[in-house]
């Protein structure tokens, strides 16, 4: 339980940064995702979660 909350932590580092660093990019970003189809976005996702799951795995036979 310990290493998932320092990885929730880190996660959520690494997800406020942009936001922090630089608001009115990131709101900029944001409207343009609008018009990303939502096809794309899924697979877009399922991409970004298999590579999470691998460099867990990775990490983790380290």
């Amino acid at each position: 339980m310990k290493d998932f909350l320092c990885v929730l932590g880190m996660v959520l580092v690494v997800e406020g940064l942009p936001y922090f660093a630089s608001p009115a990019a990131m709101k900029r970003w944001l409207a343009r995702l609008l018009d990303v189809p939502d096809e794309r976005l899924r697979w877009l996702g399922l991409a970004l979660m298999a590579a999470g799951v691998a460099l867990v795995g990775w990490g983790r036979t380290g």
